[in-house]
This record gives C-alpha cells, sequence and structure tokens, in this order.
C-alpha cells in the first residue's frame, strides 16, 4: 500500500489520544529490524452491514452478547454507532504500517431515517472520514438502482424538490453549501454484469501495494440471490453470477498477473451458535462457498447474514484458512492480522490470525463524525418531527401461532387504501412482506411522529397494484408454504383477505376458504392487489406475483403509511382473524 502521508498518521494518532482508555490497546509500531524479517504484517479490518446506523443502534441490534451469567442469563455489551467505530478504526491502526480497512457490503440501504432522508449521503461522508479504502456491493446497495449506486460512488445529487417525499439529496446545497462528492474508496462487483455486455458494473479485483513491494489482491462478491431479494427495478438489466465461480476465475487471473496473496470479500454468509469470536455449528451457505472457492484464496470476508464468528476452514486443498464475519451496524470490527510471506508473495496461514472486535461506547466518539452527525440532524429535523397521527397503544411485528401479526395487517391495509395506486380500479387485496417490517411501533407519548414510523418500515419501496387473477392469488398464498426453502414458512401480511392454511396439508394445497372481501375467492376472476413493488415484483420468491398485469406505480410506502395513521387515528390494533391455523 502507499505509505499513509506522514500528517495523517499523527491525526490517527491524535483521535487516539483522545480516546483516553484505548491509548494503551494501540498495537506498538513496527520495529525497523522487522524490515529484513521474511514475514510482513499487514493488518485487515473489515466491517459489514453497516445500513446507515450512524447513530447508535437500539435495542438488540445494538448490543453483543459476551456471555451468559450463572442464571443462564445473556451477558451484554452496548456497542456500534459510527462516531465510536471511527475511534476504534483509528485506534487499530496506530502503529500499524500496512493497514488496510474494507466495507463488506450494505454500507447503505435499510437505513434509519437520519441516513436514508438524504439518500444515505450522509452514511458515505462518514466512512470517508473514517478513511475505509474499499467498498463491496451488498444486495441493499441495489435498493435504489445501479444509477444511483453510480450516483454513491461518483458524487453529484438528485433533483428531489429539496425535500419532496421526505427526502432531500445535497442539503447543504441548499444552504450555500457542496455538492455530494461520492465514496472516496472503490466499490468492488465481480460478479454484477450488464446483461447486454457482460462487463461487470465496478471493477472486479483491487490490488493493493504496500511497503516493500508487498501485494494483497481482493475480489468483492454480492450473494447471487440478489435479484430475489430486492426490487425487481433495482437489478434491471444485470446478471449476478455464481459467487464461488467468479471468486475462482478472478483469483487465476491475479494469480496470472503475480499477486499471490488474495482476499475474497463475500457479501454471503451463515451463522454459528457461539459467541462471536466463536466458530461453533457454523451452517450457511458459507459452508459450500468455501468447499468450492480455490486454494489460492487466503482470507474470506463475509456478510450479508449479519452474524458475528471468527473460523478457520480448512480450502479445498485442506489447508485452514480465514473465514470470518462482524455481525452488523458497526457492532464489531473484524481484524486479520496478515502475515505476507516476502519470500514467496504469498500469505502464510499458520502466522495469520483473526479477531472481531466490540465497537463499545466506553470510548471518545470521533469528532468530526459528531459533527456530521449533529448537521444532518439539523436538515432532519423538519422531516422526523412531522406528527402523523395517535395509536391507542402499542403495535407489533410478532406474528402469532397462525402467522398473523399487528402491523402485518396494519400496512397491509394501508397498501390496500392507499389512493396513488387505484387509477386502474378499486384495490381489493393489500399485502405486505414480514421481511418489511423492520421494527415495533411503541405507545410512547400515543403520537406517532414521521422517524417513528419510518422506523418500522425504512425501504422507500414505492406501492404498486396490479391484476392478478384468482388462481394467481391462490398460487402466492401456496407460496408461504415453501419460501425459503422447502417446508419453510413466510407468511404474508394480508388486507381483504381471509384463510385457512394446514401444515400437514400436502404441498400445492395447504390453503383452504379463501375468501375476498367475504366473497369466495373465483380463480378466473381478476383482483386488483397492491403491496410495496419489491414484493409485488417477486421479492422474497413470492414469483408469482411477477405475472401481475395493468401495473401502476404510486407514491412511497412510507407515505401510504402515513396516510393511513392519519386517515385513522387514534389507530387501534387490528382483531387479527384474518388467517386460521388448521392442524
Amino acid at each position: 500500500m502507499t505509505p499513509k502521508p506522514s500528517e495523517r498518521r499523527m491525526r490517527l494518532l491524535a483521535v487516539v489520544a483522545a480516546g483516553g482508555a484505548l491509548a494503551a490497546a494501540a498495537t506498538a509500531a513496527t520495529p525497523a529490524s522487522a524490515a529484513s524479517a521474511p514475514i510482513q504484517r499487514i493488518q485487515l479490518l473489515a466491517f459489514n452491514d453497516f445500513h446507515g446506523n450512524l447513530e447508535p443502534p437500539s435495542g438488540s441490534g445494538g448490543r453483543i452478547q459476551t456471555g451468559t451469567s450463572s442464571t443462564g442469563a445473556a451477558i451484554n455489551v452496548d456497542a456500534g454507532g459510527a462516531a465510536y467505530l471511527s475511534t476504534h478504526l483509528k485506534t487499530l491502526r496506530a502503529g500499524e504500517r500496512d493497514s488496510f480497512t474494507v466495507s463488506s457490503g450494505d454500507l447503505i440501504g435499510a437505513s434509519p431515517l437520519l441516513s436514508a432522508a438524504f439518500h444515505d449521503e450522509p452514511t458515505i461522508e462518514a466512512h470517508n472520514l473514517m478513511d475505509v479504502d474499499l467498498g463491496v456491493v451488498g444486495n441493499h446497495e441495489f435498493d435504489e438502482g445501479v444509477a444511483e449506486l453510480q450516483r454513491i460512488q461518483k458524487g453529484g445529487c438528485i433533483r428531489d424538490d429539496e425535500g419532496a417525499n421526505n427526502q432531500n439529496s445535497c442539503p447543504a446545497k441548499d444552504l450555500g453549501g457542496k455538492r455530494f462528492r461520492g465514496a472516496d474508496f472503490p466499490y468492488l462487483a465481480a460478479n454484477v454484469e450488464y446483461t447486454a455486455t457482460g462487463k461487470t458494473i465496478f471493477s472486479a479485483t483491487h490490488v493493493e501495494k504496500f511497503h516493500q513491494g508487498a501485494k494483497v489482491g481482493f475480489i468483492g462478491v454480492v450473494t447471487k440471490t440478489t435479484p430475489s431479494i430486492v426490487t425487481a427495478s433495482g437489478v434491471a438489466g444485470l446478471t449476478f453470477t455464481d459467487e464461488a465461480d467468479t471468486i475462482n476465475r478472478y483469483a487465476a487471473q491475479l494469480q496470472a498477473q503475480g499477486v499471490q496473496a488474495i482476499v475474497a470479500v463475500i457479501h454471503e454468509g451463515g451463522s454459528q451458535s457461539g459467541l462471536y469470536n466463536a466458530c461453533n455449528n457454523l451452517a450457511g451457505s458459507v459452508l459450500g462457498l468455501n468447499n468450492r472457492i480455490s486454494s489460492s484464496v487466503d482470507v474470506l470476508l463475509n456478510a450479508h447474514t449479519h452474524a458475528g464468528y471468527n473460523c478457520k476452514l480448512n480450502d479445498p486443498a485442506g489447508n485452514p484458512r480465514v473465514v470470518i464475519q462482524g455481525a452488523s451496524a458497526g457492532r464489531l470490527i473484524s481484524e486479520v492480522d496478515l502475515a505476507f510471506d516476502r519470500r514467496t508473495g504469498d500469505v502464510n496461514r499458520a502466522q495469520t490470525t483473526a479477531t472481531n472486535h466490540i465497537v463499545t461506547r466506553t470510548v471518545a466518539a470521533d469528532p468530526a463524525i459528531t459533527s456530521l452527525i449533529d448537521r444532518y440532524k439539523g436538515y432532519l429535523g423538519p422531516i422526523a418531527g412531522r406528527q402523523l397521527g395517535t395509536i391507542a397503544s402499542g403495535l407489533t411485528a410478532a406474528q402469532n401461532a397462525n402467522g398473523e401479526s399487528q402491523l402485518g395487517d396494519i400496512l397491509a391495509d394501508a397498501a390496500k387504501a392507499d389512493a396513488s395506486v387505484t387509477g386502474n380500479g378499486p384495490i381489493e387485496v393489500g399485502f405486505i412482506n414480514p421481511g418489511g417490517i423492520r421494527s415495533d411501533l411503541p405507545y410512547g407519548d400515543g403520537v406517532v411522529t414521521y422517524e417513528e414510523a419510518f422506523t418500522v418500515q425504512p425501504f422507500s419501496n414505492y406501492v404498486v397494484s396490479k391484476t392478478l387473477k384468482g388462481s394467481d392469488l391462490k398460487a402466492v398464498l401456496e407460496q408461504q408454504f415453501d419460501n425459503p426453502g422447502v417446508g419453510q414458512t413466510r407468511i404474508l401480511g394480508v388486507s381483504g383477505i381471509t384463510y385457512s392454511w394446514s401444515a400437514s396439508a400436502p404441498k400445492g394445497s395447504k390453503v383452504s376458504n379463501v375468501l375476498v372481501n367475504g366473497q369466495p375467492l373465483d380463480l378466473n376472476r381478476g383482483y386488483r392487489v397492491a403491496g410495496n413493488n419489491f414484493l409485488l415484483e417477486g421479492g422474497d420468491n413470492f414469483t408469482t406475483f411477477a405475472q401481475g398485469t395493468a401495473t401502476l406505480y404510486g407514491g412511497l410506502d412510507i407515505e401510504a403509511f402515513a396516510s393511513y395513521l392519519e386517515a385513522n387515528a387514534p389507530l387501534a390494533p387490528p382483531a387479527l382473524n384474518r388467517i386460521t391455523r388448521l392442524p
């Protein structure tokens, strides 16, 4: 890597000194005598699935379990927050001659309002301040389409009427400030190609040159399932190739260029049953990928599953390699102490170690990040504090034994009631995917603000209406019971429709007693249905929705929810009588 300018190193050390308690944890500088040693230490720092969490995340998503008490209760520590993440990164780098920081995907998308209201520009600005060196696309980088992702990389402003639809690109320009300049770090997307040309949307690989000519190659890929988990419009015209096949192809190219030390950054992963630095009963896609990824790849940095684990798994040649993931929302930093052998130009895996560090909130917050957050909170105030209506009690996203939830019913009702999609006829059925509900809606003082509503439904999808035949509606309901895998269930929130289902019934016949607004479902009749565009374009494997006709796009789903809250105040919990589970 090109040596960091001395003034930047001094700046990093100054931030560490301000952290006080962490200063003692800084790694000592590499002694001059180490220059002649065959092993050169290269520090890799990685974090994943940040999702625009500039402020410290709350609830279980803002904690890391560190142990278990004598009574069996979990022992947790609060973790995350961009200003603390920045301080921890700078502390870990202090004294390291060769250090490289990677964001492993989903840096943006599905973000809290503080970031989402500004098209995630403040998140990118924050990570520019953190000196991130490389980014890899995650599935949520495609939430607003490839053109918007390229703007995130290159910079520029969206003409969004300065706050229309409660979003405001480049808010500083309204006050005579600067335009959004984009990410200072390059994105990689080795397995995302333009279908028409076969060219990747960003570079496939990056080679970083460190001191004494040491070179490390990076390959970045996103889960190949991306087209089924983001809106179809967001990935239109793109092809997502197999992760392992793509990594192997580019690893061979890197080796042909003389790069032997190779790191694969994979926005895909797994889960395990232990604490954040354990590797107990590891399961998920990571196992199959590790078994297929060439032994020429020395480290696998994982993401996507929001899990913390630290493993050494045997590659296809039987040699152990680091496979690691750092939870989500900036709660963990994965550090890989890469042992680069200057004699071979490759990684000495026996001397390579890794650990996940908790991003605790007991250190000094980075003042530059704090200042940025405060500035955007000032821009956000009029949007966030807008009062939408009231609720009679708290509302939950938790599903009952039938698969029904309060917020599932309400958000499906909101889609059904949305006037922006009635142009092709009145809406008869509303839907919401359970993954589209990100939070409960606590009672608090009973008043619901825009920010609180956005926390429940943060994706900024559009409401869409379509005409589906009755037989297609029946097929959609049946798809709930092999989703995402055989025999697994993913129950949709519904409005205007009631039905029964039985887990013991044969596949394809689990759903019965279907009524649409009190009338038996007519398999041959067309019905106007509404929901967010992610779902109605076939997301979450509900592919039958894509067969709908007479499609009409309306406003944002959060605006439909806001209108529903305003029209139905005080909103009471629904009766949960739309779905019945049979033996």
